[in-house]
């Protein structure tokens, strides 16, 4: 990008003050990161309004700034370009800025409620694997080939989406594999991405704090399927009741799995253990590391993405058995004396709390305990606190209610609201211990021989989240610790 003019290529734009024909050095929308010559994105965000710190920006040596107000009071030389929306200016300049590297290889997208990380990255394993130079951007990391960069965002920043493909591109990265979430859409952090294939998993009751609707928190995963081009192709889990939905009006070519409904894709659980998933995929049997019937819809999906890109069928399902379940995804681990097993996994939603203990139920034998260590998170939707404590508590002999990352809610008031949906036959299944590491610690002190014990909400995450501050906790690390100190 040479000026002004190249890297507003594709933005609406509403009126301009001074010269597109400027050159500049870098883009940013934190006026802390500004240097000479750059250019300022305003953005109005949940908790500050980039508007504010335009001053701020031109003083640092900001050349150009993006905004949807123009500031009252405007200095010679730098330009001021007014559009609509800041977030949807951002998405194409990063896009322009980084010379559209999403255009220059495969860019799949996967999108739902449950399931995004894991078939996300399964689908990395699976073409590394294979032999592919591969990129994966996911909630829990973003991977180039086999070099890893952390990421805080399901979906991160417009900006900091195109650096990373770019540089996968400069990698020589053929295809890359991206969890797409509802805020990143919303937000349109993904705008202006080429996307070659979409996925959809499931949708359930999550995000209501920020979408207020299940309605709108639909409609915003649909428009990743809204967007694609006709030569792209988007497949769908058409056993989900919102799964149709994604498709109507889709200009790609359209594809579906399932494992109860006629589809393109089908897949049949033949046994269903700890030590993973037996299933029979196109005739053909596949044993599989991973636990779950939702673990079954996510590895047709992934076969599914796999053959749609001309995989070989055979290598496909060779190497599907290969995979390693993902990092705090039905996560397991048993103690080497007692036969005790502990789970530790994301279900931080009722629907995928239900989905791991209906699958925790259907592999046990009766003669153990299920024992559930659960919170919710704070700031987040309060909605699903209540529908929480309820599935925990019916699908469980016994139940631990503790905190998750409370952030800046009281803790006690979170797992008020958690308890309000127990019913009464289930009350006397409930313990409330507010510390979450003292609630892991009972829960293995009380355990016994061949117990299970389910530690959920959190997965993958490795720290707690108290008023503001970050703290290390990792759930697998603590329950093996007092399991190998109480069940030696």
């Amino acid at each position: 990008m040479n000026t002004l003019k190249d890297i507003l290529y594709r933005v609406s734009i509403e009126a301009v003050e001074g010269s597109t024909n400027q050159s500049f050095t870098n883009v940013h929308f934190d006026s802390r990161k500004i240097g000479l010559n750059d250019i300022f994105v305003a953005i109005k965000g949940t908790h500050s309004d980039g508007h504010d710190y335009i001053k701020k920006a031109v003083d640092k040596g900001a050349i150009a700034i993006v905004c949807e107000e123009f500031p009252k009071l405007k200095i010679n030389g730098v330009t001021y370009i007014k559009v609509k929306d800041t977030r949807e200016a951002l998405a194409y300049i990063s896009s322009n800025y980084y010379d559209n590297p999403s255009s220059k290889l495969k860019l799949i997208g996967v999108t739902g409620t449950n399931g995004k990380t894991t078939v996300s990255t399964l689908l990395y394993q699976l073409f590394l694997k294979l032999g592919y130079p591969v990129g994966l951007i996911s909630t829990v990391r973003i991977l180039i080939n086999d070099d890893e960069y952390s990421t805080k965002l399901t979906t991160p920043d417009s900006l900091t989406i195109n650096k990373y493909i770019s540089q996968m591109h400069d990698n020589g990265v053929e295809y890359v594999f991206m969890e797409v979430s509802s805020h990143g859409i919303d937000q349109k952090r993904s705008l202006g991405l080429d996307f070659d294939a979409a996925v959809f998993t499931n949708l359930s009751h999550d995000h209501l704090d920020y979408h207020k609707t299940f309605e709108a928190y639909r409609d915003v995963k649909k428009q990743l399927f809204d967007q694609l081009k006709k030569t792209a192709f988007a497949i769908t889990n058409i056993d989900d009741k919102n799964g149709s939905y994604m498709l109507q009006n889709c200009k790609a070519k359209t594809y579906t799995y399932a494992l109860k409904s006629y589809a393109d894709y089908k897949a049949k659980i033949v046994e269903n253990s700890f030590s993973g998933l037996h299933l029979k995929i196109n005739d053909q049997d596949v044993w599989t590391k991973v636990i779950g019937q939702f673990n079954a819809y996510n590895l047709l999906a992934v076969y599914a993405v796999a053959h749609l890109l001309n995989l070989d069928e055979l290598e496909s399902l060779k190497f599907l058995s290969q995979l390693q379940p993902v990092d705090g995804r039905f996560e397991h681990f048993r103690s080497q004396t007692e036969n005790i097993s502990a789970i530790v996994d994301y279900a931080h939603t009722p629907d995928a709390l239900k989905n791991v203990l209906e699958t925790i139920n259907s592999i046990r034998t009766k003669n153990e305990k299920v024992i559930t260590v659960v919170g919710c998170g704070g700031n987040r939707d309060k909605t699903k606190r209540p529908k929480m404590g309820k599935i925990a508590a019916k699908f469980s002999d016994q139940v631990i209610f503790t905190s998750d990352n409370p952030r800046n809610e009281d803790p006690d008031e979170i797992i008020k609201d958690i308890e309000q949906g127990v019913e009464a036959q289930h009350q006397q299944k409930i313990l409330s211990i507010t510390n979450r590491e003292e609630a892991i610690k009972t829960a293995c002190k009380i355990s016994n021989t061949n117990d299970i014990i389910l530690i959920a909400g959190k997965g993958h995450e490795t720290y707690q989240e108290v008023k503001g501050v970050r703290k290390d906790f990792d759930d697998m690390k603590i329950v093996k610790s007092y399991l190998n100190l109480f069940k030696k």
